[in-house]
């Protein structure tokens, strides 16, 4: 990738942050932690890697991603805001009465959701529903989704994970968000799902583990998984929790946990001044 198109996903990447603190800030409440881990890799996919058009956001042909950690809304959102699908003014309302943009992702409120999601481990089951219809209808879309560390504890992740294998789904690519931290600590301590990458490919999927900050290794995990026939592709990616605030990343307190004003306009200045990498 050449220095300009660096330089366009590190500037997306940084504003979906800022959207992330200033809509938290706004709201008084909801999930920063995992929103702001999840931020390059929702820049990625919706700024490079996946076929979707604002102004067609139901097209039959468009690529499709599912959030199964719906709990990190806000990175969501705010993605879809940049690219287009509404008016950034709009994401100031997060978690209002009345708003389309509530806590967990609402497919029949806002533009660009594909499925609601937040019961935990529901999500990855959607994906594939989404990509079997489309091997059963020979269209040319993928399916990405992106689920939580912690949430591989959900059981029905591993049906899905076992669905997934058992039908080729090639066209599924899921991300792993593998911050380490769930909302009472680190998942190891709560209950170890490890190791993650073993028991992925036990089930069938072909398997990538990369830096899940780093918009190279990103960017070449997607080509190599498009390349996979077969069987469904996971990319577990190593983040850190709260990325780019200072007082938020790798604390378990910030999984859902709003700043307060202050605290607020600390991060988004350490967003401006340093960015994050």
């Amino acid at each position: 990738m050449d220095i300009q198109e660096l330089n366009l996903l590190e500037e997306k990447a940084r504003q979906i942050r800022k959207n992330i603190i200033a809509m938290l800030k706004e709201a008084g409440s909801g999930h920063p932690g995992g929103s702001l881990s999840a931020a390059d890799i929702l820049t990625v996919l919706y700024f490079k890697e996946m076929n979707i058009n604002p102004e067609s956001p139901r097209a039959p042909e468009r690529d499709r991603f599912v959030l199964s950690k719906g709990h990190a809304a806000p990175v969501l959102y705010a993605a879809l805001a940049e690219r287009g699908f509404f008016p950034r003014e709009d994401l100031l309302s997060l978690r209002k009465t009345g708003a389309k943009l509530q806590g967990h992702p609402d497919m029949n409120r806002v533009p660009g959701v594909e499925i609601s999601t937040g019961s935990l481990g529901q999500g990855l089951s959607a994906a594939n529903g989404m990509a079997l219809a489309g091997k059963l209808d020979k269209a040319s879309y993928r399916v990405y989704a992106m689920i939580g560390d912690g949430e591989c504890q959900e059981g029905q992740i591993w049906e899905a994970a076992m669905f997934a294998a058992h039908y080729k789904l090639d066209n599924l690519v899921a991300f792993l968000d593998h911050n380490g931290l769930q909302i009472d600590g680190r998942i190891t301590h709560v209950m170890s799902p490890e190791p993650l990458d073993e028991k992925w490919r036990a089930f069938g999927w072909h398997v990538q583990i990369i830096d899940g900050h780093s918009f190279p290794e990103i960017i070449n995990a997607l080509a190599q998984a498009r390349e996979v026939k077969g069987k469904p592709s996971m990319i577990i990616a190593n983040t850190v929790k709260g990325k780019g605030v200072s007082f938020m990343e790798d604390v378990a307190g910030w999984h859902g946990k709003a700043p307060k004003p202050e605290e607020a306009e600390q991060a988004l200045a350490e967003l401006d001044q340093r960015g994050v990498r």
